[in-house]
């Protein structure tokens, strides 16, 4: 896999009204929803979903309830560093930034630093699979 084939190729945004300004909104709102800069957020959005992710899995096979969970939140930081950067590239420069290798690396950095936390929280009990569900 190359540089260019991850690379996104600039796109001018449109003014106009339409399809193209609701599409950009909705991955602005959902890129903010799913950042995980700020305390509340992951306390709020991003750690509920993958724990009502994780809890599906943890259905299946109990031993997959603490992996899941870190995947599925190591899932949504990065999605929503990837979707706020092409979003604030975008309003900074009026196009859809290209989107290269060295973004994508200080995206799953920031992304990792993160998850530390999360797998932290698994590996000391903190968060735990819901015995409630299974009695």
């Amino acid at each position: 896999m190359t540089a260019k084939s991850l690379a996104v190729e600039p796109r001018e945004v449109t003014t106009k009204p339409g399809r193209a300004r609701v599409e950009g909104g909705i991955l602005a709102t959902v890129g903010d929803l799913l950042s995980p800069l700020s305390w509340w957020n992951d306390l709020l959005v991003n750690l509920p979903l993958a724990y009502a992710f994780a809890t599906v899995v943890g259905l299946v096979s109990r031993p997959l309830f603490g992996p899941a969970l870190v995947v599925d939140y190591w899932l949504t930081n990065v999605l929503g560093f990837v979707l706020l950067h092409v979003r604030g590239e975008t309003v900074l420069r009026g196009e859809r930034p290209s989107y290269d290798r060295r973004t994508l690396a200080r995206d799953l950095l920031l992304s990792v630093g993160y998850t530390a936390v999360v797998v932290a929280l698994v590996w000391l009990g903190g968060l735990t699979f819901p015995g409630w569900l299974v009695a």
